[in-house]
């Protein structure tokens, strides 16, 4: 992919020498800030035009910079936990020409590809991964005997997360050497939150303790009789006074060899320490401190609203067309009509409690916080906890609701069974960025909540289709006793806003939008526009498809579905979900067991396959899930049903 034009400009100087880590290292040292300097100009310019992590992405140039200098991450393993600090990371390991293509359509991901480099060791995009991933890739390497570091990199925020805390605790029995870098920026995409983070002020305020009392025990040795005395002494001494005045004791405690906190912006001084270190036996920590959004004003004014940012893209530009062309329709978001609604309810109802896991400005939940601080709570990157604790509130009489990105609740799906489903709690699960998301690619994908919720005993799942259903269904599913999923995409509301989906919500009724005899679209949630603007394309055919508006996956609507399996020649099921297990899947097997043999199902949704990054619509037209791709499996359909029943006639023919 040859570069895009307007990187020319940007790459000049150092960087345009620097093809891969090798070029790195023969730089001095004293050009490193000048390097990082250059590299900052070049993501800040990309992520302007491509949108992307910004604040994330500048505070680590510093130190990907010292980790690339000191080590051979072609043989050695590095593994960025979450990933989306790996810009500098890309741009040094070969990636530079085409950084342009970041988070497009066929182009660069915004996270760590093991398909795109063999630098990167780890497909990664959640929280609290990576220690998990480097220790393991320790103890397979030591058990083949290769020779070769493995270094993983975990923000402040992530090493709260309960799986980080586990590795933690085995690597230090374990004893591997294994070298964990913290980046201590005190913040996750919000500021981190916690005992943990209360912790970690504690200890930027201490001296770099590691070096120190290394420092102190060579020159203690070297005093005949008393040194090694001494030293023992001074040992037992850190352990009372530790907890209180030793940074670093817990991880020491835990069985890591503790160095820090020292800048993570002083690129020969973080060189010097990595030297030092590597070569250390035994689990290590280096704890370094970056500022978010570093070198640039607005971003570490504003780290929270610089953590990601969208694209800016020139209206004349080839981006610019496909913008308009598969862009999103203008208007309110999902997310900002839950926000709106679940806030109009609180102040009505002071059982309304609200959760979430570092994210209260993605799921809208911050002005929640502002108004109802003493029934909001951000558990940070914790989201078992945070359903724990749903359950808990629950239990005690509440009304929880708990607002999670699709991607990031599948972490929580033994909470969701043993903490709600089992007790019978009344949680409201408002399930953001669900179905396809966008620029943030595979690991991000909303796309199998359906599956891993359906199966519970006791669960009620929905999905509205524009701005005045999701108001209703919210209202609906905090009135209603269950644990209830409500699912809505990373999206603007259709413009025409209740419209269509006339009346109240009943448990388990769907509704009919569109009469016709030539067969049916099932659609659910967000789709629902999309299937109406294929039954008018159909329409003009001279096909009459009726459409209907499932609103439920659980329960179905089951004197709906009789309806049509009498009246109709075949069921077309659509959804922004994985075909396998989801809503389709749940209509075949109810047609199925009450219906066989009477009507076909057709499931169209998202493919059984990972999908990587590009814009939302994009994606959906390529799946064949915008309205001309579902005209098309409609009129196959049809053709189908004909060649199988040859008395059946069409709408035009009848």
């Amino acid at each position: 992919m040859p570069m895009c034009p307007f990187l020319a400009n940007v790459m000049t100087g150092l960087l345009d020498k620097i093809n891969s880590p090798e070029d790195l290292k023969k730089l001095p040292l004293d050009d490193l800030p000048q390097l990082a300097g250059e590299i900052r100009r070049l993501i800040t310019h990309t992520v302007e035009r491509n949108g992307g992590h910004l604040g994330s992405n500048l505070g680590t140039i510093d130190l990907t910079v010292a980790l690339h200098y000191v080590f051979d991450f072609a043989k050695d393993r590095l593994v960025w936990d979450v990933g989306h600090q790996c810009y500098a990371h890309k741009i040094l390991t070969g990636r530079k020409e085409i950084f342009g293509s970041l988070r497009q359509y066929h182009g660069l991901c915004g996270f760590p590809d093991r398909k795109e480099s063999v630098y990167d060791a780890f497909n990664s995009g959640h929280a609290g991964t990576s220690i998990s991933t480097a220790l393991g890739l320790v103890c397979g390497d030591a058990h083949r005997n290769r020779d070769r570091y493995a270094v993983a990199v975990i923000g402040d925020g992530a090493i709260a997360a309960g799986m980080a805390f586990e590795a933690l605790n085995h690597g230090g029995a374990l004893n591997k050497n294994l070298l964990v870098i913290l980046n201590d920026n005190k913040m996750s995409i919000s500021p981190s939150v916690g005992a943990m983070a209360n912790y970690f002020n504690r200890i930027r305020q201490s001296r770099l303790f590691g070096q120190a009392r290394k420092e102190t025990k060579i020159i203690l040795d070297k005093i005949p009789l008393i040194g090694g005395k001494m030293h023992k002494a001074l040992h037992s001494l850190k352990e009372i006074v530790a907890k209180g005045l030793v940074p670093g004791y817990l991880f020491e405690e835990l069985g890591f060899q503790y160095f820090g906190p020292m800048s993570g912006h002083k690129i020969k001084d973080m060189i010097e320490i990595l030297d030092g270190i590597k070569d250390r036996e035994g689990p290590k920590l280096l704890h370094v401190m970056t500022q978010k959004g570093r070198g640039h004003g607005p971003a570490v004014r504003d780290p929270e609203n610089y953590h990601s940012r969208k694209a800016s893209v020139p209206v004349g530009t080839e981006l610019g067309k496909i913008t308009r062309e598969f862009g999103q329709l203008e208007g309110k978001s999902f997310t900002a009509v839950f926000s709106e609604t679940l806030m109009e309810l609180a102040r009505h109802d002071d059982r309304i409690f609200a959760i979430t896991a570092a994210m209260p400005n993605g799921t809208g939940l911050d002005g929640f916080a502002e108004e109802f601080p003493e029934r909001y709570f951000n558990v940070g990157i914790c989201e078992q906890h945070g359903l724990g604790l749903a359950g808990g509130l629950s239990i005690s009489g509440m009304k929880p609701v708990v607002a999670l990105y699709s991607t990031f609740l599948q972490r929580g799906y033994d909470q969701i069974f043993h903490d709600l489903c089992l007790q019978d709690a009344d949680v409201t699960l408002a399930i953001d960025r669900a179905g396809i998301v966008g620029g943030d690619g595979v690991t991000h994908q909303g796309m199998f909540d359906i599956a891993y919720l359906r199966h519970l005993p006791g669960t009620i799942l929905m999905a509205a289709c524009d701005a005045g259903e999701m108001a209703k269904m919210l209202r609906f599913a905090v009135e209603t006793h269950g644990v209830i999923a409500l699912r809505y995409p990373r999206a603007a509301c259709p413009h025409s806003t209740g419209e269509k989906c006339m009346g109240p919500i009943e448990l388990g009724k769907a509704v009919v939008l569109q009469e016709g005899d030539d067969g049916a679209i099932l659609a659910y949630g967000p789709m629902v526009y999309s299937a109406l603007q294929a039954a008018e394309l159909l329409k003009k055919e001279g096909i009459n498809a009726a459409v209907v508006n499932a609103r439920f996956a659980k329960p179905l609507d089951e004197n709906m579905l009789a309806d049509l399996v009498e009246k109709q020649p075949f069921i077309l099921t659509l959804e922004d979900h994985v075909i396998t297990g989801g809503f389709g899947s749940a209509v075949l097997e109810h047609v199925s067991d009450r219906h066989p043999l009477k009507t076909a199902v057709v499931r169209l949704g998202i493919p059984e396959r990972f999908i990587e990054h590009g814009a939302r619509s994009r994606i959906l037209k390529d799946l064949g899930l915008n309205a001309r791709g579902i005209r098309d499996k409609f009129k196959a359909a049809l053709a189908a049903a004909r060649q199988n029943h040859p008395t059946y006639k069409t709408g035009r023919e009848k």
